[in-house]
């Protein structure tokens, strides 16, 4: 893997214009690359033993990991990079790291869909529900859980190693895996304080707001904005810069995540429409319905939000009392806000401004999408 291969993909597409297309072209470029990237390095770590439901082990996890995924953390990457001033010499970490940005994230949506129960990810069945159909022996769903779980830290193992290969033991290398350090604890905590309020039955909003600062906002699109930042030695200026663009944007993704958990078609995001009621999630789409709802409402609510049995008639009514406490339109606004929030903040950002429109653009992507 050398540079002369990443200029060949990247190279020519790297000057944004004044219309989508020049975003779409580098879009298209890093996410090419961070594909070829990870199905290289997967495809050259084989298992050690010869079992073959270790191999189906290891393919489960190289489909998860190349075949699906939006490559949102290796586009900001790329892109916190390419306005800290990145030049195309240094090209090839900016890209190997988004790449081990994506691996470790693989890790932890295996994780998460097993502390969710969630039975489909991308259209698929998720890792643990396609190793408890591997096994020939009883047990399986216990299997398909604890296998997952160690595929997800191989994965997590794996990106280490991806990420050593980028961040050489420079100044800059170091500043970046001292944020990618931060990112990881960060996010284990937001994931802590999100099993906490569905033991507690945490309904609050702002506990809502804390859970995705640290479960998504600073991960998803802060830290790796700075992590790209730092390999290309930006001053601390810019990187606080990143992070009031950033953690906006991060909390708009989620909250139009939540949206999307119950409001979406699953035939466009993959996953099925009753996982997060059926969960009993504590979003903050939630938090304002709980907050609002008054009598009949408020039991409905309480008996069905988090009900295992939960069928799509139920999850129908419950769709509409959000709707009707006026919790949906509330999120809406929120998503806008936090949407104008960080446009305002890139504006006043010190950065290329090829690197500025393509976060602009992204910024539009990821607090409209659908799926």
């Amino acid at each position: 893997m050398t540079a002369d291969t990443v200029d060949t993909s990247i190279k020519g597409t790297t000057g944004i214009g004044d219309d989508d297309g020049g975003v779409a072209a580098v879009t298209s470029a890093v996410r090419g690359r961070v594909d070829e990237l990870l199905a290289g390095f997967l495809d050259a770590r084989r298992p050690p033993v010869g079992d073959p439901d270790v191999a189906d082990g290891y393919r489960l996890l190289r489909e998860f990991v190349v075949e699906g995924g939006k490559r949102i953390r290796p586009l900001l990457c790329y892109w916190g990079w390419r306005g800290a001033g990145g030049e195309e010499p240094h090209e090839e970490r900016a890209v190997i790291t988004g790449a081990a940005l994506e691996l470790y994230h693989a890790g932890l949506l295996i994780h998460d869909d097993v502390m969710d129960g969630s039975e489909l990810r991308r259209g698929r069945p998720t890792i643990h529900r396609g190793l408890a159909g591997a096994p020939r022996w009883t047990g399986a769903e216990t299997f398909g859980q604890s296998a997952a779980i160690l595929l997800g830290v191989l994965a997590q193992a794996w990106a280490d190693e991806l990420l050593a290969d980028a961040v050489a033991a420079d100044s800059r290398g170091r500043a970046a895996r001292e944020l990618f350090n931060r990112m990881r604890t960060e996010v284990v905590t937001g994931q802590y304080l999100d099993i906490l309020a569905h033991a507690r039955a945490d309904a609050d909003v702002e506990r809502a707001l804390t859970v995705i600062r640290y479960k998504t906002a600073r991960y998803t699109v802060e830290r790796p904005l700075q992590i790209g930042a730092a390999l290309a030695g930006a001053p601390s200026a810019l990187l606080d810069a990143y992070s009031r663009f950033g953690l906006p944007l991060g909390e708009a993704f989620q909250l139009r995540d939540d949206v999307l958990g119950v409001f979406g078609d699953p035939a466009v995001t993959g996953k099925p429409v009753l996982d997060d009621l059926r969960e009993g999630k504590r979003t903050v789409l939630m938090a304002y319905a709980f907050a609002r709802a008054r009598g009949p409402e408020r039991d409905r609510l309480r008996t069905w939000h988090g009900a295992p049995d939960l069928d799509e008639r139920r999850a129908a009514e419950l769709r509409q009392i959000i709707v009707d406490t006026g919790a949906l339109g509330e999120v809406e606004d929120l998503i806008a806000l936090r949407a104008v929030q960080a446009l305002d903040a890139l504006r006043d950002c010190a950065i290329a401004p090829e690197a500025a429109r393509a976060l602009a653009v992204l910024t539009e992507r990821l607090t409209r999408r659908v799926r």
